[in-house]
């Protein structure tokens, strides 16, 4: 599903911010990407959405190669993959449900499956009865969650999330990293969580790749304390 291979990243000739990565995350899994500030998490992520591209080495993604996409195909790449950010990202003038369907709006999606889909992803995330509601009369949980039922309106097989709990406080973050592990199982959907909350995530059991200095430092999966 992702596949890194001897991928390197930097600005100039001189200075990798991120070095050898190796990488390969099977259909259907989840995976915590950890890291202090300045470790190399953000442009992971920032590769994985095609905001740059590798200096070196090859990024596969759901079977493209983003190494050689063209300027045409980058938007339609976008839409294969939802995008979670920790700022949400929502447009303040529209409702909770025109937040969503926006995404299917854009992408030309019918009326008739629009009204049909949003309720569906509404209700994934527990805010059914939110759908009239603003973006600032919600709580910054709320206004996640709105984001991930976006990221899920068109039905990607993969979700990328940095940083989803950065703006939010430790029981909200604990519930947003639930409902992602709950989208992941039910859904089979695979994700993929950007993160430096070290004590966050080590209740969920999952995969966790550590990078430092732009380099993978950890690879291994977490057993949830009992």
């Amino acid at each position: 599903m992702i596949f890194m291979q001897d991928v390197c990243f930097s600005y100039d000739a001189h200075n990798n911010i991120l070095e050898d990565i190796n990488l390969d995350v099977k259909d259907g899994e989840f995976v915590f990407i950890i890291g202090k500030s300045g470790a190399g998490k953000s442009s992971l992520f920032k590769l994985l959405s095609h905001e740059n591209k590798p200096t070196s080495g090859n990024l596969i993604v759901n079977g493209q190669n983003l190494t050689k996409l063209t300027r045409k195909e980058v938007p339609y790449y976008r839409r294969s993959i939802g995008m979670v950010f920790q700022d949400f990202r929502l447009i303040n003038k529209m409702t909770v449900f025109n937040n969503v369907a926006f995404v299917l709006r854009v992408t030309n999606y019918s009326n008739r499956y629009i009204k049909k889909r949003v309720p569906d992803v509404l209700k994934m995330v527990n805010l059914s009865d939110k759908a009239d509601k603003f973006p600032n009369e919600l709580s910054g949980g709320e206004q996640q969650r709105v984001a991930i039922a976006r990221a899920l309106a068109s039905s990607p097989p993969i979700l990328i999330a940095d940083e989803p709990t950065g703006n939010i406080d430790p029981l909200m973050s604990h519930q947003i990293l639930s409902l992602l592990v709950e989208i992941n199982k039910y859904l089979g959907v695979t994700i993929l969580v950007i993160t430096h909350d070290r004590n966050l995530i080590k209740d969920f059991g999952k995969r966790i790749i550590e990078i430092e200095n732009g380099r993978i430092k950890n690879d291994k999966l977490i057993e949830v304390k009992k």
